[in-house]
This record gives C-alpha cells, sequence and structure tokens, in this order.
C-alpha cells in the first residue's frame, strides 16, 4: 500500500456520516448475527426477557431501516464525485465504473458465503442501473427518487401478512436454526441456508424477487444521493447549517413517529409494514443532515468526529471486519453465542467491536492513504497498482514546450490533461 503525505481534498463530513451510518449498520446486524435473518423477528422463540423485548422495540423504532439506506445514499453520492472527479483528469468514467461494480459482485458473493447478510453484491449490481441516471439533472434526479420512494411505500402496504402455514413454516425454520448456527460446522450452516425455504417459494425465484424489489426500495436513497452530489452538498458545512437543521427538523420527528407507530400496531397489521417502510427511508435523511448539522458545529480536533471520518474512510474493509468477527463470537464454528447473548449486550457487543474499529482505522490511516480492502478495490477499479487513475499522455508530444511540457496550443481538454499531470 502506498503512502501520501498529502492526499487530495476529501468531502470529510461524507466520510463521517459513512462512519455513522456503520455503526447502525452493526446495530441492525447484530440482530441477524445472533437471531437470524427471519429470527430476529421471531425473537418469541428465543425465550426473550422484558429487556430484550425493550431493546429489540429500540432497535426497531431508532436503527432497523434507517442506516442501510443512509449508505445508499452516499453511495449514490459518491458515484457523481467519482465521475466528476475521472472527467476532471480526461478520463472515461464507464469502463472505471464498471470494474469496480464487477469487483463489488466477486466480493459481496464471497461475502455471502460467509453470513447471510450481505449487500455489496446488490451494490455492485444495482450499479447498473444507476449508470441510466448518472447524466440526469438533480431536478429530474429527485423527481425519479420521489417516484421510487412512493413506490417504495406503496408495495409495503399489508406486504407482511402470512397465512397459519407460512407461520407454521417459518417457526419451524427459525427452530432450525437455533441450534444448527450455535453448534453447527461451516458447511452444515451453508447446506442449510442453501436447502432450507422459510418463505415457501421456489430457490430460484427468491433472487429474483430480491434484486427487483430492493432496488425499488432502496432506490430514492441512491438518486437523492446522486442528486445532492450535483447540488454540492455538503462540499461546505459552515455554509449549509441552516439547510442541514430545516430537513432534520422535519425528517427526524416525523421518521421517528412513523416507526413507533408501526411498533405499536405490531407485525400482524396491514398498515405496520408501511410505516416502518416510510419511517426508515424519512428517518434515514433526517438522521443525515442531523448529523451533518452537529458536524458544521464541532471542532475538527474533535476525536470523536476523526473517529467517525476514519471509519467512514476505511468503510468497506470496516463492513467485511464486521462480519468476521460476529460470525466467529456468534456461529459454531466460532465461539457459538448464536440466540444465547440477548439484544442489551448484543448492543454493548456492537459498541464494542465499532470502538475498536475505530481505533483500528485512526492507526491505520495515521500511516497509509486508504485501507487494504479499499486500496485492492481501486487496483482493480483503476487498473493500477497505486491504485490511481492513469493520466492520460499528451496525444502529441512535438507540440508542447521542450522545458515545461506545457502545451504549445492548449485546447480545453489538454487543459484538464495538463492541469491534471502537474
Amino acid at each position: 500500500m502506498n503512502v501520501e503525505k498529502n492526499p487530495p481534498k476529501r468531502t470529510t463530513v461524507i466520510d463521517a456520516i459513512r462512519g455513522f451510518s456503520l455503526l447502525g449498520i452493526l446495530m441492525a446486524n447484530i440482530l441477524i448475527f445472533q437471531y437470524g435473518v427471519y429470527g430476529k423477528d421471531e425473537l418469541h422463540l428465543f425465550n426473550p426477557t422484558s429487556w430484550d423485548l425493550i431493546g429489540h422495540d429500540m432497535l426497531k423504532i431508532f436503527v432497523e431501516g434507517s442506516f442501510m439506506p443512509i449508505f445508499s445514499f452516499l453511495f449514490g453520492f459518491s458515484m457523481i464525485k467519482m465521475k466528476d472527479s475521472l472527467t476532471a483528469k480526461g478520463l472515461k468514467f464507464g469502463r472505471n465504473i464498471v470494474r469496480r461494480s464487477i469487483l463489488l459482485i466477486i466480493l459481496g458473493f464471497l461475502h455471502s458465503l460467509l453470513w447471510e447478510g450481505d449487500i455489496l453484491l446488490f451494490y455492485g449490481t444495482i450499479t447498473f442501473f444507476l449508470l441510466m441516471f448518472v447524466n440526469r439533472k438533480p431536478k429530474t434526479l429527485m423527481i425519479w427518487g420521489s417516484v421510487f420512494l412512493l413506490l417504495s411505500i406503496g408495495i409495503s402496504y399489508g406486504s407482511y401478512n402470512p397465512t397459519p402455514e407460512d407461520a407454521q413454516r417459518m417457526m419451524s425454520y427459525v427452530k432450525e436454526t437455533i441450534d444448527l448456527y450455535g453448534t453447527g460446522t461451516y458447511s452444515e450452516i451453508m447446506y442449510h441456508r442453501i436447502n432450507s425455504d422459510p418463505l415457501g417459494l421456489p430457490g430460484w425465484v427468491v433472487p429474483i424477487v430480491l434484486f427487483i424489489l430492493v432496488p425499488l426500495i432502496l432506490g430514492a436513497l441512491f438518486l437523492f444521493g446522486m442528486a445532492a452530489a450535483k447540488r454540492g452538498r455538503f462540499m461546505s458545512p459552515g455554509t449549509e447549517k441552516k439547510l442541514y437543521l430545516r430537513y432534520a427538523v422535519i425528517c427526524v420527528p416525523v421518521g421517528i413517529a412513523a416507526k413507533t407507530m408501526s411498533v405499536i400496531l405490531g407485525t400482524g397489521h396491514t398498515w405496520s409494514t408501511l410505516m416502518q417502510a416510510a419511517g426508515g427511508q424519512i428517518l434515514a435523511i433526517g438522521y443525515i443532515y442531523l448529523f451533518a448539522f452537529l458536524y458544521a458545529h464541532s471542532s475538527e480536533k474533535s476525536v470523536i468526529v476523526r473517529s467517525f471520518e476514519a471509519v467512514g474512510r476505511m468503510s468497506l474493509t470496516n463492513y467485511l471486519m464486521q462480519t468476521f468477527i460476529c460470525v466467529l463470537i456468534f456461529y459454531g464454528f466460532g465461539i457459538g453465542l448464536f440466540g444465547k447473548l440477548g439484544v442489551l449486550p448484543g448492543i454493548l457487543l456492537a459498541l464494542m467491536i465499532y470502538t475498536a474499529q475505530a481505533v483500528f482505522s485512526l492507526l491505520i490511516l495515521n500511516r497509509f492513504r486508504i485501507g487494504p480492502v479499499e486500496w485492492l478495490l481501486r487496483i482493480g477499479t483503476y487498473w493500477s497498482w497505486s491504485g490511481r487513475p492513469k493520466l492520460r499522455r499528451q496525444q502529441n508530444a512535438a507540440q508542447v514546450h521542450p522545458k515545461t511540457g506545457a502545451p504549445l496550443h492548449k485546447s480545453p481538454q489538454d487543459e484538464i490533461t495538463y492541469t491534471a499531470k502537474v
């Protein structure tokens, strides 16, 4: 990994928001790690205490469904910033983003072999869908994003209304996982994941449904992030404080109220999933702007701010590290605490893991420019061992100054290329 003394200027508030989102993602995922993708919503099968139930409700209101959308927003934002950076250097965006997408798909597939909650495979795939929007105007992106938001809320209405047979099938599946995930070997757990069906659908249908529904559900935040990047948001937090506060005071209370109502109504109510879907995405937007507002009022020397930034700059490394640590803690081929720790101890464990990651990230970035997985991804994206895009050479060497190398007859494109080279 190359050490860089003077790295290029970054949008540090975006790094910090990304680091903050990883904390929430870990909080939400800790339920999946210790109860399973389906078991986390069937907590009664794990003999929970009253404190477990309270903690579970708090996570559903304040965390679940509201931090992955933040990551989606930042993914769209970063995609536009990557395009702007490459274009300014006279480089092609398409080939680089396609390579990056393919690498994310491969990495996501490998990650899914370790854990069932992978999201990288989806991110790599949805990039091809987002390419249709990279050249659209911010207003167009906001319109399409609003359409996706309304559609995602609409299709969630009454989406969880299982029949008695469905409920029995799900209960049997979760009961099987309780012993298997806590004591089974890696091959036994993988066999169960591949061959067991809690939804009563053919195996080939589930991936198709997910790749149709997930972009529909999260598509709004991707497009909102792209629009924010095109409008130059978050580049100067000190001058955008009023904007941040305006969005935060509207979206945070509305999102929390909707998700609270969802919890009160219960999973069996037809309006519950709609309130959860709407509240989750609205709260995500509120969290983004609330965090940006707090960031704009914080000191750059604050260890908390620097920790969030460091974790965010190494988001891919830290995301994969969270999986590696947690499967070893909860699965049978590790310590085997699956279903045994409890919700509140799980939250404390998540905070401990995140704190350790913050310290690790600060130490790594004190010496290196980026994290190890980010470095490998950049090598594959830019097809360069340095992990940086290769700048184009002057096409006509005879038309440059013999000493300075400056073009004698500079076209606008030559000016861009020469400036990037210098």
